[in-house]
């Protein structure tokens, strides 16, 4: 039995974070692709908020954790990557503030511009999911959402990685892996990546190898259907 049990939904971003990092870091992992089940009885017992990724693994104060960004903090806490989550306060004090932006500003804004093209439910409140709400009404929402997106993507450029090759400086770090993976999601809609953005997400999936493509051949693959569609 491994070490380590990843719950996943392969097309997801949030997943292919989770996904990437436990290969990057090497670690001993199963994957459990839970697609349809995550609000089946047996899972919300795990984690009553029935959302993907988890982990289970021994020592967890429930047994499972959840939250991509979580998932690999305590994972490089655990077993001592400090390739990938610098124990410097203050290096690692730039890597979480750039997980909490992308979280809190950025991945919302990503959501709101991508998931009606991938066929994904919306967030309660939203445009998307206004009985009201016409055609025209939601793809304005989509529109904005995505001419949002240029202003929280340069603070990346700018303030995380002001001219270093990655948010953890010469090494790729955690939160590279999280805004890697979540750009992803911006293929669906053909987005036109500032050539810092394309070199950037090149880079890191040169430094990680097959541990960023073989998993993110998933979400590519998706996506590419989801524009077929």
């Amino acid at each position: 039995m491994a070490e380590h049990t990843l719950n996943i939904l392969a097309p997801s971003v949030n997943n292919l974070t989770a996904r990437i990092f436990v290969r990057a870091a090497g670690l001993d992992f199963e994957e459990v692709d839970v697609y349809g089940q995550t609000l089946e009885p047996e899972y919300i017992a795990k984690y009553p908020a029935h959302l993907t990724p988890t982990l289970e693994a021994e020592g967890l104060p429930r047994g499972t954790l959840g939250e991509s960004c979580a998932i690999m903090a305590y994972l490089s806490n655990k077993h001592g990557l400090v390739d990938l989550y610098p124990t410097d306060p203050a290096e690692r004090a730039m890597v979480d503030n750039a997980m909490f932006y992308l979280i809190g500003t950025l991945y919302p804004l990503v959501a709101r511009a991508t998931y009606p093209t991938l066929g994904f439910a919306q967030y309660a409140g939203e445009v998307g999911t206004a009985q009201d709400a016409d055609d025209a009404m939601k793809a304005k929402a989509q529109q904005e959402a995505t001419e949002a997106l240029a202003e929280p993507l340069d603070v990346y450029n700018t303030f995380f990685l002001a001219g270093r090759p990655f948010i953890g400086g010469d090494k790729v770090s955690i939160a590279d892996i999280r805004l890697a993976a979540t750009l992803e999601f911006l293929r669906a809609i053909d987005y036109p990546f500032p050539q810092w953005a394309s070199d950037y997400m090149d880079r890191v999936e040169s430094a990680l190898g097959d541990a960023y493509s073989e998993p993110a051949a998933d979400v590519r693959g998706f996506v590419a259907q989801a524009k077929g569609g």
